[in-house]
């Protein structure tokens, strides 16, 4: 950077670079019991409301109408659900779980009130419906994330 930039840097040497920052994220003890089931057993759990009734996959700790605690209310869900909602990711990011083009569809689980967004697989985009019965199908090696379901793809 030019350091006669006036006003703004004179009494500052500014040097131009990238900066990496490594992090770790806590899942918190919710997150984390949802990852580990499905890492270790290959379970899809979620956690019930008991004021409301409603069924939070992913699970979260507080409930967003009754702000019951659901830390420790938990049922298990199958790996079968609909497609709600889809869209075709286009653009490639290094932080994205697969290259474009593939499909992002918002998933509701069999017995859940939410729906997860994931990976769908295995139909190609015009085929795609709202409402299309979908199955997890797991990752063949764990990988201590939501992609330990490495996709969804319809059920047949």
């Amino acid at each position: 950077m030019n350091q006669d930039k006036g006003e703004k840097y004179k009494d500052a040497y500014v040097v131009d670079g990238k900066l990496a920052l490594p992090y770790q994220y806590f899942a918190g003890t919710v997150g984390s019991k949802f990852l580990i089931a499905l890492r270790d057993k290959r379970e899809i759990l979620g956690v019930r409301c008991d004021t409301c009734g409603k069924v939070y996959v992913p699970p979260r700790q507080v409930c967003e109408k009754d702000f019951e605690d659901l830390g420790d209310k938990w049922v298990m869900l199958g790996n079968t659900g609909v497609v709600t909602n889809f869209t075709i990711v286009h653009k490639d990011d290094k932080h994205r779980p697969r290259k474009a083009p593939y499909i992002l569809a918002m998933i509701k689980l069999d017995g859940a009130d939410t729906a997860i967004p994931h990976v769908l697989e295995m139909v190609q985009p015009e085929n795609v419906e709202i409402g299309m019965e979908v199955k997890a199908v797991f990752s063949s090696e764990p990988t201590n994330t939501i992609l330990d379901i490495d996709h969804f793809e319809p059920v047949l």
